[in-house]
């Protein structure tokens, strides 16, 4: 008898991590709708000498997945790559969170918006990470 388990185990697979990346995205329209609709912080951030720019719940939505997608993308190569891919890809996936908070701390034109953007990353990477991580599949 002929089976055929491995596709609807990736079909799985699959799904868990677009939930994940769907559940990053819900996350950070949540803390943005928390932020700033709600406590009334302004999401502004400044490159140099540029002009002020505000952030929108669009482009929070758009950076999470495009994050979100890239770290499925690594998780599935180090799947293919080594039989350590989980603990491997959780260490690297915490360190891009640890550098991903410098860019809030040195662009955001105030403290809340600082303090903000940085609880939107924690929240996000809080959201995703372990979630993530849970989808590894043994080589």
């Amino acid at each position: 008898m002929l089976t055929t388990t491995a596709p609807m185990a990736a079909i799985k697979h699959g799904r868990a991590r677009a939930l994940c990346a769907a559940g990053g995205a819900l996350a950070a329209a949540l803390a943005w709708t928390v932020e700033v609709p709600l406590l009334g912080i302004h999401l502004n951030f400044r490159f140099g000498t540029s002009p002020t720019q505000t952030i929108a719940v669009g482009q929070i939505i758009g950076v999470t997945v495009a994050a979100c997608l890239l770290g499925w993308l690594l998780l599935a190569l180090l799947e293919r790559r080594t039989p350590h891919a989980r603990p491997l890809w959780t260490t690297i996936a915490l360190a891009a969170l640890a550098a991903s908070l410098a860019l809030p701390l040195a662009a955001a034109t105030t403290t809340s918006a600082a303090a903000g953007l940085v609880v939107m990353h924690l929240t996000v990477g809080g959201a995703v990470i372990p979630a993530m991580a849970r989808t590894a599949r043994a080589r």
